[in-house]
């Protein structure tokens, strides 16, 4: 399938703070980010103070990668939490019996049924973690993240509107959000009941209620506290921590699956 979330490692070098003295190439691979703070020595300065908003508030406004990011082959690489959110959860996901089960099938089946695989939409959760360039962009009223994975868009809104009492189940849910000092607290509710927090399988049902704390602490890290709680699938809630690096001059590409011949190769029992 078509990926193209997974660049090359033209684009991965904007993670390094591409010099100014790099040639222009096509695509927006080497298109210089406007007011990023310099060191004495000319360089991007990443831990300046953070950005802020006009009202005073943390701007999460720019491109970001999932840090621990790795290249292989010069491709973007997942790791940690994306491929299982039970390595970020002490003693592991806390799963209902029937989940464990769930996840067991999922597994020796090899995970071909993965919304991914089918081309569909990635969880708000999983999207988090994914090792592909995602852009936001902060207004007044919403907080809007452009994935380039699929070429998908989330809205956030914090205009003070309150959250569906009796929601759609959709793939990316209804999400509002609200200040706590200089954290964003962003509800999400209303999850379809086949979604995927992570690549292993783990489920999540339309019951279930995700819980993130934006935060960001320089001009070049940003950290996203995520708890899940849903009684169906887990005894308890749980919670893991992000962590977002900001990535400059580059931009996001088209990335839609537009040709999927891969899921008749995958494999199960």
């Amino acid at each position: 399938m078509i990926a193209s979330g997974f660049r090359t490692a033209i684009a991965w070098a904007g993670l390094m703070a591409i010099s100014p003295s790099t040639p222009a190439a096509a695509q927006w691979f080497h298109y210089p980010t406007p007011g990023v703070p310099k060191t004495v020595d000319g360089l991007p300065n990443l831990k300046a103070p953070t950005p802020k908003t006009s009202d005073g508030k943390p701007d999460f406004s720019g491109l970001w990668l999932p840090q621990g990011t790795s290249s292989i082959d010069d491709k973007l690489q997942p790791s940690g939490v994306f491929n299982d959110v039970g390595s970020g959860v002490k003693g592991g996901a806390p799963y209902q019996p029937w989940a464990a089960e769930l996840v067991r099938k999922r597994n020796e089946n090899n995970r071909r049924d993965t919304p991914d695989s089918k081309c569909l939409p990635l969880s708000p959760m999983l999207r988090h973690t994914l090792p592909a360039f995602r852009r936001m962009v902060q207004t007044p009223g919403m907080l809007l993240i452009l994935d380039e994975h699929w070429t998908n868009f989330r809205t956030i809104y914090t205009d003070g509107r309150p959250l569906p009492v009796d929601p759609q189940p959709s793939w990316l849910g209804y999400s509002t959000g609200k200040w706590d000092g200089d954290t964003l607290v962003v509800q999400t509710i209303g999850l379809k009941d086949d979604t995927y927090p992570d690549g292993l399988g783990s489920p999540m049902t339309s019951g279930g209620k995700m819980t993130e704390r934006f935060r960001r602490t320089d001009y070049g890290n940003l950290d996203i506290q995520i708890t899940i709680d849903d009684p169906k699938a887990y005894t308890r809630p749980w919670t893991i921590t992000v962590h977002q690096a900001i990535v400059l001059d580059t931009d996001l590409l088209e990335g839609f699956c537009d040709n999927e011949k891969d899921q008749a190769h995958l494999v199960g029992k």
